[in-house]
């Protein structure tokens, strides 16, 4: 339980450096300047984004034989590494303009933005791999907001001082050894 929580928070702290959501968590710190409701909407739609994806991958866990998830979840897990290190650019406009206040727009366009995103299928291989849904779930969240926070906060800072093809090297680097891993663990 404690190995899912970890390798997942840091598979996902790693991956996010750089993704469109910490882009977007600093677009939307820059235009609202509301931290506070930015954060939680950020841990909401994290918990409900992340808990669908690790719902799927446990249902898969459970329904495919150890042999095929291991093959698919190896070859998942190097595909994902080469996803990382293609860097991410958030979209011109990220957040409607509506009357959900800040904490609504946030929760939408977090949502919405890591539909299909790596870090989601990260946490549904992720879920698939481990036979802890919540350690998953917890760490990935935990790596989400481990990544967003401090990026709502610095703002346009953070952006300019991180070196984004460094993380994303790093990031590759883990999912590449988990894929390698698991290819080579036994069936057993």
């Amino acid at each position: 339980m404690i190995e899912a929580f970890t390798v997942s928070l840091a598979a996902i702290f790693a991956s996010e450096i750089g993704d469109k959501t910490q882009l977007l968590a600093i677009m939307l710190a820059a235009r609202f300047k509301r931290p506070w409701p930015i954060m939680l909407g950020i841990a909401v739609a994290t918990l409900a984004n992340h808990s669908i994806a690790g719902a799927v991958g446990a249902w898969l866990r459970l329904h495919l034989g150890a042999s095929l998830m291991r093959w698919c979840l190896g070859a998942s897990f190097l595909l994902a590494a080469a996803w990382v290190l293609q860097p991410d650019r958030a979209d011109d406009n990220p957040a409607p303009v509506g009357r959900f206040g800040v904490f609504g727009i946030t929760v939408t366009s977090f949502f919405l933005a890591e539909m299909g995103d790596k870090t989601q299928l990260a946490t549904l291989m992720l879920a698939a791999k481990y036979p802890s849904l919540l350690a998953v779930v917890a760490g990935t969240t935990a790596g989400m907001l481990l990544a967003d926070v401090p990026a709502v906060f610095l703002g346009h800072f953070a952006a300019e001082k991180i070196p984004f093809k460094a993380v994303r090297i790093v990031a590759a680097g883990v999912f590449a050894a988990l894929g390698v891993l698991t290819l080579l663990a036994s069936s057993a």
